[in-house]
């Protein structure tokens, strides 16, 4: 199967890395956008394996790297859940420009979440799939720990999240 490595801009001008899936020898029946996990990458194998699967039975599906993660431009620092839903919203008017407007969103953890406030915003979206998405928010909460009192007090701080050091502000 082929993938087409692309770049979008996302609504600040920033330019986002893509991989776009597609299936062998015949066009898509659908495309679908594919979100990542908290601090993640698009190139998560987990992440990898189900678009390369999906491809397989006949969707294209675009894969990115959320603002300021991976190969996208920007400051991940100065992202927030609703910004993730707006590169989520770009990812989709820019497939519905170049190829055809998705019908699905997928997305593995806060990326689950995440495609659940941009299909509200994505008139194209008929079915929305999430993989192992938080209810609530509580249990970013407890990764934070301790740095939830440093957040209060400075406005940021550092904390381990998947092994490695991210940046948290409020």
């Amino acid at each position: 199967m082929p993938t087409h490595k692309l770049t979008f801009k996302n609504a600040a001008g920033l330019a986002l890395a893509a991989r776009l899936e597609l299936p062998d020898h015949t066009p898509p029946r659908a495309y679908a956008v594919f979100a990542h996990c908290f601090t993640c990458t698009k190139n998560v194998k987990a992440i990898v394996e189900i678009s390369r699967a999906l491809a397989a039975s006949g969707l294209g599906v675009l894969r990115f790297d959320f603002t300021g993660l991976g190969e996208s431009a920007g400051e991940f620092v100065g992202t927030t859940f609703a910004s993730n839903a707006d590169d989520l919203v770009a990812a989709a008017g820019f497939l519905a420009t170049q190829y055809a407007a998705p019908q699905l969103l997928i997305g593995h953890s806060l990326g689950g979440a995440a495609v659940l406030l941009a299909a509200q915003r994505t008139p194209s979206v008929t079915a929305v799939a999430t993989i192992n998405a938080p209810c609530s928010p509580a249990h970013l909460v407890d990764l934070l720990g301790e740095a939830r009192d440093q957040i209060a007090a400075s406005g940021q701080a550092t904390v381990q999240l998947g092994g490695a050091p991210v940046t948290i502000s409020r």
